[in-house]
């Protein structure tokens, strides 16, 4: 054969295996459709309970955490958790088409249909195992976690700290909407129910209910049932109804959501600065024994923010006429530059009320059993699971003050999810996205190498890491009654303390939170590239 011949016919045969070999290899858009289905089916089939999940378990499944040890009849409901899981199965699904990513989702969803109490709502917990086995969790692993009061005793009823009744119904919500399934309107309508009957007259919502009074810590009075800010409890509240009445056009709720509105303006205290818990007589209230009756900086910055977001959804001024008392407090109150750690800090976790003076919460002893809080104006040793100190971005709330005051109420409602429009499916989910705080898809798409390396990471169809939060495991209460500084900035005390901390060795976990992340991160890439083929 010529040279010529030969050589093409080489070439061609290069070129026509090269055309079959890249026929072959899948896209990297396939490459991370196949990785979330591998992933989710081992979550599912491996690992899940009932369809629900905790936060960090051993590889072999031999322990596994929430915000504390859980049994294995255990899910966990909060951020992290089995609702967090859910609203990414969902996000996952309408990237892909996926129809397994729906029944996962579904899975879950039953999971948390099969923990809400019969009065509707969620406690932090699910215990499939039934009410004893969670007693005997509360009476042992609970009651020995020294920073996490909220789980010393067993109240046997529901909570919205940490979001967890409120996620756990949005996430009702959203499977409802998404192809008006009866039995998911059953569970949303109980939640409701439970969100309506609990709303004091005033407007705010207690942490826990229904109301018990039966845990008092230290002298402390229990606090579950005093109106509270503490981890967002009213607005998320809030936020849920106002989803609600956007999506289902209910209107029974409106008034409701404007008496939680209003309870921001009635529970400003005089000089401009709100406290995260208050008595019925609306005074400043303590709560665990670390949180004293105070002012927050924290919780006035939040709060003063939410006041505009009010006078966006309605148009009424009322909620703007306070928030300069807000900026002026919070510029009065910044630390003294002794405590700012040249000027890293601006503001104390707590303010005295009558003083307007920073306070710092200590603690001393090694365990529940015999370890104490106290607060002082001293701002040494601070709590390593607290921040004594934070930094507080004063200027962002006065630029937006600036800028939304300057809108007439027209302007202001533009977008407000209070008004009354069409119903139109695919607006509906995405307006949902955007009041949401949870489950609302990603916005950016992830580059190719972040996506390869995430495909890359999935070892044995599931990600691991390290540094999660563990505990000690139960080995009874504690006996060292030494009044010692030893544990006063550490997570955790001795080895009878069961609260969480970050293990520091180089021990690998199964994640639920990296297994959400990695998951967001394939489907956003997914939503992306399907968008951009939809354009050309």
């Amino acid at each position: 054969m010529h040279l010529s011949k030969l050589l093409y016919a080489v070439v061609f045969c290069y070129l026509l295996s090269a055309e079959k070999l890249c026929a072959q290899t899948p896209t990297l858009e396939a490459q991370a459709e196949e990785t979330m289905l591998k992933a989710t089916r081992y979550m599912v089939e491996n690992v899940s309970t009932n369809g629900g999940y905790v936060w960090y378990y051993l590889p072999d499944l031999s322990r596994r955490w929430g915000e504390m040890e859980a049994y294995k009849s255990m899910v966990w409901v909060q951020d992290g958790g089995t609702v967090t899981v859910g609203q990414m199965l969902l996000d996952a699904y309408h990237a892909t088409g996926n129809e397994y990513l729906y029944e996962a989702a579904e899975k879950a969803a039953g999971a948390m249909i099969r923990g809400q109490s019969k009065a509707g709502g969620w406690n932090y917990m699910i215990d499939f195992a039934g009410e004893q086995s969670l007693k005997k969790w509360y009476n042992t692993i609970g009651k020995n976690g020294w920073r996490l009061e909220e789980f010393q005793h067993y109240y046997g009823n529901d909570t919205y700290d940490d979001d967890v009744t409120s996620s756990a119904a949005r996430f009702m919500l959203r499977m409802y909407i998404e192809r008006f399934n009866p039995k998911y309107k059953v569970a949303l309508d109980k939640a409701i129910r439970f969100l309506l009957s609990s709303q004091y007259p005033a407007g705010g919502w207690p942490q826990r209910f229904p109301l018990k009074n039966d845990f008092s810590k230290a002298g402390h009075p229990d606090y579950t049932g005093y109106y509270t800010f503490n981890d967002d409890v009213i607005w998320e509240n809030v936020n849920f109804l106002i989803q609600c009445y956007y999506t289902l056009g209910d209107q029974k709720l409106r008034e409701p959501i404007e008496r939680g509105m209003n309870f921001y303006l009635l529970s400003q205290q005089a000089n401009g600065a709100w406290g995260q818990q208050y008595n019925m007589k609306l005074e400043p209230a303590g709560a665990r024994t670390y949180e004293p009756a105070a002012y927050l900086p924290r919780a006035t910055f939040a709060n003063a923010m939410l006041l505009l977001k009010f006078y966006q959804y309605t148009g009424d001024r009322k909620y703007l006429t306070r928030v300069p008392d807000a900026i002026a407090w919070l510029e009065k109150v910044r630390l003294p530059d002794s405590m700012s750690q040249n000027g890293y800090y601006t503001h104390s976790l707590f303010v005295e009320v009558g003083t307007d003076k920073p306070i710092f919460v200590h603690r001393r002893g090694s365990n529940v059993t015999y370890g104490r809080y106290y607060v002082d104006y001293n701002d040494g040793k601070l709590l390593g699971h607290m921040q004594g100190k934070g930094n507080i971005n004063i200027q962002r709330l006065k630029d937006e003050y600036t800028r939304v005051s300057k809108l007439s109420p027209e302007e202001a409602t533009k977008n407000s999810p209070l008004k009354i429009s069409e119903f139109n499916r695919d607006q509906v989910l995405q307006r949902y996205a955007t009041i949401s705080q949870n489950g609302a898809a990603e916005n950016e798409s992830p580059s190719a190498e972040k996506v390869a390396q995430v495909i890359s990471q999935l070892s044995d169809n599931r990600w691991l890491v390290k540094h999660a939060m563990i505990s000690n495991p139960y080995v009874g209460d504690g006996k060292n009654k030494e009044a010692t500084d030893a544990f006063a900035s550490t997570r955790v005390g001795d080895i009878t303390d069961t609260s969480p901390y970050p293990d520091a060795s180089d021990q690998l976990y199964l994640s639920t939170p990296e297994y959400i992340k990695n998951m967001r991160i394939l489907a956003a890439y997914i939503r992306s590239a399907r968008q951009q083929q939809t354009a050309k």
